[in-house]
């Protein structure tokens, strides 16, 4: 899993351009599922045919694409103005470095406020330094998309380090549990969607064409363990958190029911989560035709939408091994 997730995290893949990212986790799953296809929008959709009776069908969810920034102005002296594509935390993205889709990459500046010194960045604030002097010595174009640079490290305690973990931990977890669902009763179609940083873009008109009963996504998720950090019952390292409620999503009882219900049958560590900001391609899976049945397996993660994102292994094994028990057996609902 420490190899997958660094692969994938290494790879550029901001919204709009998630190509790479797409073209990896196909060579991943290469012969794992029944058919494979790519939609208009880009959405990687991988369907593994059931075998035997009782069984539904289940859409399983978690996005390519990670934030970053875009190109909106460029000034005589060759600084870069831009805005965000996604949730773009400044005060986190100042400093940085973002690498934009040509290979060039630049450093985060940030104006300087002398007159008010506890100012709290925004994105107005900021700009991208590529070292030049004039315009027409910048390496990018207004409309140019850029992400962040953050290099995988691996912590003590099982923990690892990274730009895009959020959601390539995900992806990871799907890929994985495409790996060892050795058999099972429903058809699930593993989607590996785009743009869900811009508005949950790519899982909807997914879901549509499957037209699922159920539907999971796997995503990241707050945590509430740091200094002073947000009242929230979600750590790292205390297993999968099995989803009740976000902004987008009020997780179907029955379903929360039955993951802690599989969860507890596997011996797995749970835990349950209200996160009180945030949502997940579940919210517009579960309106998808006819509507479904909706859930949501998040893996605990400091600092989402940092380059310096951080996540448990063990929590990121427990995922997994929720999915693979749950998509097992049959689901009664």
């Amino acid at each position: 899993m420490k190899q997958l997730i660094q692969k994938l995290t290494e790879v550029y893949g901001p919204s709009g351009h998630e190509d790479a990212v797409r073209d990896l986790v196909r060579a991943e799953i290469q012969g794992l599922a029944d058919s494979v296809t790519i939609d208009p929008l880009g959405n990687l959709i991988a369907i593994r045919k059931g075998k035997g009776r009782g069984g539904r069908k289940v859409a399983l969810a978690a996005h390519l694409d990670e934030i970053g920034l875009i190109v909106s102005h460029i000034d005589a002296r060759g600084f870069v103005r831009v805005t965000n594509v996604g949730g773009v935390r400044p005060l986190y993205a100042a400093g940085g470095r973002v690498r934009f889709t040509n290979g060039a990459i630049g450093a985060i500046g940030v104006e300087t406020r002398r007159e008010r010194p506890d100012h709290i960045p925004t994105l107005n604030d900021l700009y991208v330094d590529f070292g030049v002097a004039r315009a027409a010595d910048v390496p990018v174009r207004v409309g140019d998309v850029g992400a962040f640079m953050g290099a995988f490290t691996v912590l003590p305690g099982g923990r690892v380090m990274s730009k895009s973990l959020d959601d390539r931990a995900g992806v990871a977890v799907l890929i994985e549990a495409l790996r060892r669902l050795k058999t099972s009763p429903h058809e699930v179609a593993f989607m590996f969607t785009v743009q869900e940083e811009l508005g949950l873009r790519g899982a909807g008109p997914a879901a549509f064409t499957f037209e699922p009963e159920i539907v999971l996504a796997v995503d990241v998720t707050a945590t509430g363990d740091t200094p002073n950090g947000a009242r929230m019952a979600v750590a790292l390292g205390a297993g999968a958190a099995i989803k009740a409620k976000d902004t987008g999503l009020l997780v179907d009882p029955r379903l929360r029911d039955l993951l802690v219900k599989r969860a507890t049958e596997a011996r797995l560590p749970y835990q349950l989560e209200v996160l009180e900001g945030g949502r997940t391609d579940a919210a517009e899976m579960q309106l998808a035709r006819g509507g479904a049945v909706a859930g949501c397996i998040s893996i605990p993660c400091r600092y989402v939408h940092a380059p310096s994102e951080v996540v448990d292994l063990g929590d990121v094994e427990a995922a997994v091994g929720l999915l693979v028990a749950t998509l097992s057996k049959p689901i009664e609902l």
